[in-house]
């Protein structure tokens, strides 16, 4: 098993001009600590707080050096609400934990957060049975930070594979999951938006419950540590987060988008980007899903495209020849890709040699069901953005659709 990080640096992205500002609504109370980074954030990567008297007065403290709020445990945001440590909170008039984003107190992430408050509020608007995506309840404006509160969710899909040591979900419960993230990307194309930051990270849970089941694969292995079972969640409900970098179809799409895990080769060649993108990522996050790591697990444009044609095969010639001048140095007379080069380390030529075609690596993991997984990846895995499947017609494939005896997973979904 490759060892190397799996560290996905959040992207920067460039802002549109801020959307008037959106109707402010009351505030709430906040409570105690929100775990595992469940909360649709870009905000608390480095957070600190302190512990103080829970019915003191903090005094006014500076932001850190990164523009992050710093907390004290019972601080007052506003006169409805007093703060616990970071993430999740509890609102005393409708009695219900909720969870809150603070934006850092930096202009470009204030920008950001109004047009995702804009977003938000659209989604919701639309989502009449509040299934797909996360739901906004109020945002309000607090010592230059802007603070959205959110229904309170469960765990991300990636923290549910890291604390699972891994290990992959079986593939009855990864075609549900398949099913709703599509339905989900499909009423967002619908409304005109591309979420363009589609990964696990960014795909919760609604319930943090979950049961151990036998893990057969571990059965023989001899072990204290538990790993003859593995984890699995109760419900297989799951909703979109993270609107950050969500754009609309009239806005510029030649800038980067996507953590690069799941960033779609159109990008890469710097082509140009629209809903094709998202599709991309889901392809990814369903590969991923199905053997508990990253497809791609690359940090360079390159090594990143060779693992794509290693994966998938080559890339088109018309892709490769239109590719921008920051991506045309890849290539060589022909449309080839110009890899290994002269710079390649003899690790990355081991982390691209490595891997199965794809074909091979979904039965490696997939017990039935793999000829229609493998056929529906390879259609949202097309290099050709204008050939790879479309959200809804993803939802018409025969691994949705086929009438096949459910065995993998025996709890609702």
């Amino acid at each position: 098993m490759d060892k190397r990080p799996r560290k996905r640096p959040r992207l920067t992205w460039d802002v549109a001009p801020p959307l008037p500002p959106p109707k402010v609504l009351p505030a709430v109370y906040c409570g105690q600590e929100f775990g595992n980074g469940a909360v649709p954030n870009h905000a608390f990567s480095s957070m600190f707080y302190r512990s103080v008297h829970r019915n003191a007065s903090p005094p006014w403290r500076p932001d850190d050096k990164d523009g992050h709020y710093v907390f004290s445990i019972g601080e007052n945001l506003t006169p409805r609400c007093t703060f616990g440590q970071v993430l999740e909170c509890f609102d005393n008039e409708k009695k219900e934990f909720v969870a809150i984003k603070i934006v850092r107190s930096i202009n470009k992430y204030r920008d950001a957060a109004m047009i995702e408050i804009d977003v938000l509020q659209r989604l919701a608007r639309h989502d009449v049975s509040g299934t797909r995506c996360v739901q906004i309840r109020n945002w309000f404006d607090y010592r230059n930070h802007i603070c959205i509160v959110f229904e309170k969710l469960g765990p991300s899909l990636y923290d549910f594979l890291r604390k699972n040591s891994y290990r992959s979900f079986p593939i009855d419960l990864v075609r549900e999951l398949a099913r709703q993230l599509l339905e989900s990307v499909a009423f967002m194309h619908d409304l005109r938006l591309i979420h363009t930051d589609l990964k696990p990270e960014n795909i919760l849970l609604i319930s943090a419950e979950y049961v151990k089941v036998p893990d057969y694969k571990f059965l023989a292995r001899s072990t204290k540590d538990g790993s003859y079972f593995k984890n699995l969640p109760k419900s297989s409900a799951i909703k979109l987060i993270d609107f950050g970098s969500t754009t609309f179809e009239h806005q510029d799409h030649s800038y980067v988008v996507s953590t690069r895990h799941y960033r779609a080769p159109e990008v890469i060649l710097g082509l140009g980007w629209n809903y094709p993108c998202d599709l991309w990522s889901v392809g990814c996050i369903l590969v991923e899903l199905c053997s508990g790591e990253a497809l791609f697990q690359t940090h360079e444009n390159l090594e990143h495209l060779a693992m794509m044609e290693k994966v998938l095969g080559p890339l088109p010639p018309h892709m490769a020849v239109r590719a921008d001048r920051r991506a045309e140095k890849y290539f060589r007379r022909g449309a080839r890709l110009d890899w290994p080069d002269s710079s390649t380390s003899k690790e990355s030529m081991r982390a691209v040699w490595k891997l199965p075609r794809l074909p091979n690596l979904i039965m490696q993991h997939v017990d039935h069901s793999a000829g229609d997984l493998i056929d529906l990846l390879q259609g949202l895995l097309r290099y050709d953005p204008m050939q790879r499947l479309k959200a809804r017609e993803a939802l018409r494939h025969p691994f949705f659709t086929r009438d096949l005896r459910r065995c993998g997973y025996p709890y609702p979904l």
